[in-house]
This record gives C-alpha cells, sequence and structure tokens, in this order.
C-alpha cells in the first residue's frame, strides 16, 4: 500500500555542517483505491432501476360481422372532436354544426368535456385526428378522456364530410393556446 524509500537524500554530514534527519519520500499505490471505485460504479449501475416506458392502455372493440347487432347511438350523444393542426380542436355537438374552436388546456377542452358529461350522461365522443395534427395531441387528448372521466369514447377517421362541416366555419372561439 504505502512504501516508504530508504535512498540517499542528502541528510549526511559534509564538511563540518549540521547533522540532519534524512528524509523519506512516500510512494502511495492507487491500484487499490481505483479498484474499489470501478466496483462502486459497477455496483450501482447494475443495482439501478431504468425508467419504464409507460405506455397508455387503449382497449379497441371487436369487429362488427352484422350491421343490425351494432349498438345505435342517437346523435344528441356524440361529441365530435377533430385534432387540428397548430394545436387546435374543432368541436360540435352532432352531425351538423355549430362547429366551436377550442385549444387543450384547463380551460379548453377538458371545460368542454366536463360540461357536456355533465349535461349528458350517455355522451359518446367522437375522437376524429387530422393528417396534420401530431401525436403528442392524440395523447394529449386521451389523458384529457382520462382526467374527465370519459368513459365513452372512440378514435375514428377524419372524414370528408367531417372537412366541410368544419370548412362553413368555425362560430365561436374558446380557447387557442395551451
Amino acid at each position: 500500500m504505502a512504501e516508504v524509500s530508504q535512498g540517499g537524500g542528502g541528510g549526511g554530514k559534509k564538511g563540518g555542517g549540521k547533522v540532519r534527519a534524512k528524509k523519506a519520500s512516500t510512494k502511495i499505490d492507487m491500484t487499490p483505491m481505483v479498484d474499489l471505485a470501478f466496483l462502486l460504479l459497477t455496483f450501482f449501475i447494475l443495482t439501478t432501476t431504468f425508467n419504464k416506458p409507460k405506455t397508455m392502455e387503449v382497449n379497441m372493440p371487436d369487429k362488427v360481422v352484422d350491421e343490425k347487432e351494432q349498438t345505435k347511438i342517437n346523435e344528441k350523444d356524440i361529441l365530435n372532436l377533430v385534432l387540428a393542426e397548430n394545436n387546435k380542436i374543432h368541436w360540435w355537438i352532432g352531425l351538423t354544426p355549430p362547429v366551436t374552436t377550442t385549444g387543450y388546456g384547463k380551460d379548453g377542452v377538458r371545460k368542454v368535456l366536463l360540461e357536456q358529461n355533465r349535461a349528458n350522461p350517455k355522451l359518446m365522443v367522437l375522437i376524429k385526428p387530422e393528417d396534420k395534427s401530431k401525436y403528442e395531441n392524440m395523447v394529449d387528448i386521451l389523458d384529457e378522456m382520462d382526467i374527465t372521466a370519459t368513459k365513452r369514447f372512440a378514435i375514428v377517421d377524419y372524414t370528408p364530410d367531417d372537412k366541410t362541416i368544419i370548412s362553413g366555419g368555425a362560430e365561436t372561439t374558446t380557447e387557442t393556446e395551451n
């Protein structure tokens, strides 16, 4: 570990000078310290729990074989949410406008979902992402479904009919930003 070397060091008696004690130099072997450092590093790396990816569970219904067996929904019980570009959401009740535009903040789509769920407990939300919407927007809207305890929702295709309804003009703006 530590070693004291006994070499010539210039502490002898020459020419009538004072007698001084020889100074011993020390040499420290760092090998055990490096070994210990690598053992500790290896231990902490192997015992660390890495972040596990968080996944969102989405249960998809079975394919309907017979159209007669499919459950019918009243158009007043449908809330359409179209995820548009620039973090905007177009929404309307039923199959016809008026179309309203909102954002993803707490005063945006969350407020809409809470109000509509209170007004209609049989509400079915249809989520329609446009081609220009972001993946982040889809995750945000699914989070909002969880936060507002909306149990009945479906992810459906954005159709040309939806584009026609939206192009009819957004009448009011609730919130445009987060």
